[in-house]
């Protein structure tokens, strides 16, 4: 069926609902002559008469009528099928893969998706830790979530969070048996949290900053994990300092269980950004995700699409 037929007959079944050429034309957007046209083209086409008008009434022909039973559940049936297509844009449906740190999980997509994924009963969101820069094209990822320094230069970036200070802590317990730390440099007398990452071998580093310099020491200790959950709760337990995100542990600090040493010394590291191929089709629930987090209420996003990062 060419577009010009499928229009004269979305006409046809606009003026055998109404039975009045003015009131269809106004729904169409037309004028009444042009309807009038487009009607008898039709007819033409068809050779038969499909309305019977008077100057009072228009009324359907036995022809009109037996088109009005073949077009009309058709008609029904592609408006319907419309209907689903925007309902489905309205809302997505489908599966979002997305690789990222363990502190990007925790402290930035859990809690935005937590918050929206409620209302989409038909998205399934499957996150996965990783702390090494796996290519998530190989693996059949969406989108991956990293550090700004980190990101290749051919993908799309979107900042999804702030900045993030990192902070050393200890528990008042340790801190009666060791004074804490002035300066960096001290840390090497001092019981260490270490956090060996699993795709790294070696330990994180910790990194320092003042007056636009920046050190790193290399500190040791009887405990290393290999999350940033355990360091925390090793210091928690009094085994020693922990290099961590000061959000991580915002709330041992405002109870009295963990306290900040060094203030001013920790260095803080760039926004985590989400990020993905120029070159991917972004389906309906990918979409969703991204809205959800650049509307999270954190930073704006980098360049019209996000930016490259």
């Amino acid at each position: 069926m060419s577009g010009n037929n499928l229009k004269d007959l979305t006409a046809f079944l606009m003026v055998a609902e109404e039975g009045n050429f003015t009131r269809a034309a106004a729904r169409l957007g037309i004028s009444q002559s042009a309807l009038s046209q487009v009607i008898r083209g039709l007819e033409a086409r068809l050779a038969v008469r499909l309305f019977a008008r008077t100057t009072r009434s228009v009324s359907l022909t036995p022809a009109g009528e037996k088109l009005l039973q073949r077009v009309g559940p058709a008609m029904a049936q592609i408006d319907a099928g419309l209907q689903e297509i925007t309902e489905l844009r309205d809302k997505p449906a489908g599966t979002v893969r997305i690789n990222a740190d363990e502190y990007a999980v925790l402290n930035v997509l859990q809690p935005a998706i937590s918050r929206a994924l409620p209302g989409f009963p038909d998205i399934r969101v499957e996150l996965s830790i990783d702390y090494g820069l796996s290519d998530i094209v190989s693996g059949r990822y969406d989108a991956g979530v990293r550090r700004g320094g980190l990101l290749a230069r051919d993908m799309i970036a979107v900042q999804i969070s702030p900045p993030h200070p990192m902070v050393v802590v200890a528990s008042p317990a340790y801190l009666v048996r060791r004074p804490a730390p002035r300066h960096p440099r001290e840390l090497t007398e001092h019981a260490c949290v270490n956090l060996r990452l699993p795709t790294h071998g070696e330990y994180f580093p910790w990194v320092f900053a003042k007056a636009g310099k920046e050190q790193r020491i290399k500190v040791d200790g009887q405990f290393v994990g290999n999350n940033i959950a355990s360091a925390r709760d090793a210091a928690l337990a009094g085994l020693g300092l922990a290099y961590l995100p000061r959000e991580y542990v915002l709330k041992p600090l405002a109870r009295g269980e963990l306290v900040e040493v060094l203030a001013g010394w920790c260095k803080t590291f760039e926004p985590y950004y989400l990020y993905y191929p120029s070159r991917q089709h972004r389906s309906p629930a990918f979409l969703w995700l991204l809205e959800v987090l650049r509307h999270e209420p954190r930073a704006p996003s980098r360049g019209t699409d996000g930016g490259s990062a």
